[in-house]
Order: structure tokens, then sequence, then C-alpha cells
């Protein structure tokens, strides 16, 4: 029987999915840990932008490929690991940074939303087989992206804008410095994300 070209890569993306699930509880953490370290580097790729205490950086999609590529529960486990460790005093937040300060300060509210998509994209794409169409994934992760991390992070800065500086700041005025700046740039990670998670997850064999 002659395989085509498409078939062995489905094969092959199938039992890279399995080997996932199949590894030592040793080899996952590995793998959580090494997703927190890429999180980390992706966090020092950073625009500052003069009106907002909120940069430009790469860990959104790092945090959407988190649940994407390890699950439910250890993407979600990564993430939190990386807020955890940045928290306790690691320099891998923003600009080499770390300490509660920065956890508790006008950004700390997206780190708290990268937890929520990684474990919203890994229980929906690993639960339900039919939402691995491009489609389907493209909406999964606007959802994570624009829903579970932008929403704990505007109050966040909403929060500390009014009480940590003082300033009465409008709802527009916080979308304005927290989300209309990143829109542009959010859509691209969430294409490039759910592109990488189109190419890597195996979809359900469709019965004839």
């Amino acid at each position: 029987m002659v395989v085509s070209a498409w078939e062995r890569w489905q094969m092959t993306r199938y039992n890279a999915y399995r080997w996932r699930d199949e590894l030592s509880l040793i080899k996952k953490i590995a793998l959580v840990m090494g997703m927190a370290a890429i999180t980390g580097l992706a966090a020092q790729v950073r625009i500052p932008l003069p009106w907002t205490p909120v940069p430009i950086t790469g860990q959104t999609l790092a945090a959407l490929l988190a649940g994407v590529l390890l699950g439910r529960w250890y993407g979600g486990l990564s993430m939190a690991l990386y807020a955890g460790l940045g928290a306790a005093g690691l320099a891998w937040f923003s600009g080499w940074s770390g300490g509660m300060g920065h956890l508790a300060g006008p950004t700390g509210g997206y780190i708290v939303g990268f937890i929520l998509a990684a474990l919203f994209l890994g229980y929906a794409i690993n639960k339900y087989p039919k939402a691995r169409s491009l489609p389907a994934m493209l909406g999964l992760i606007l959802f994570a992206d624009f829903v579970l991390i932008y929403v704990p992070g505007l109050l966040q800065l909403h929060l500390w804008l009014n009480l940590v500086m003082g300033q009465t700041t409008s709802f527009y005025q916080v979308l304005g410095m927290g989300l209309f700046p990143f829109v542009v740039g959010d859509l691209i990670k969430v294409i490039t994300a759910a592109g990488i998670a189109w190419l890597i997850i195996p979809r359900p064999v469709e019965s004839s």
C-alpha cells in the first residue's frame, strides 16, 4: 500500500503527540521547566511604549503555545512556574526583572492570564478532537488571548493606576493603555500559534 506524504506526516504527528503523553513524570517536569524558560526568554523581546507601563513582549505567544504543546495541566503548570519563580525573584519577567512587586504591578494580571489561557487551550484541544481544525483552533486561541489574558490584565492595570498611582482613569483610557496598542501584534501571535497548532496536532481520523 502506497502511503502519501500527508498520511506519513499525520502519523508522525500522532506518534509525537502520543510520545508526549507517555513521557515519565520527570521528563514531563523537564518540559514544563523548559516551556517556562522559553516564556522567560520571550519576555525579553520587549518594546516599551511611552504612554503605558505595559510593553510589547513575546510572552503571549509562548503562553498560548504552552497549552497547545503540553496539554491542560502541564501547560498550565509551566505558566504557573513562570509566574511563581518570577515572583520569588528569578529575573525572567520582562526586562530581566523579578520579584513579587512585578507580579503585583501593572502587568501582573496578564501573567495570571497566561495560566488561564494555557489551562483552557490544553483542555479544549485535548478533550475535543473536532476543535483541532484550523478555524476552531483559531477561535479558541483568539478567545484565550483576548478574554482569558486581557480581562485579568486590564482589571489589574486599572486597579494599579487608580489605587497605586492615584490616577483616575476611565475604562476607555485603560483600553488605550492595555489593549488597543497590542491588537495587531496579538492577532499575528494568535495566527502564528494557530498555524503551529494545526501543523503539529493530529486530527481525528474521519470514518468512511
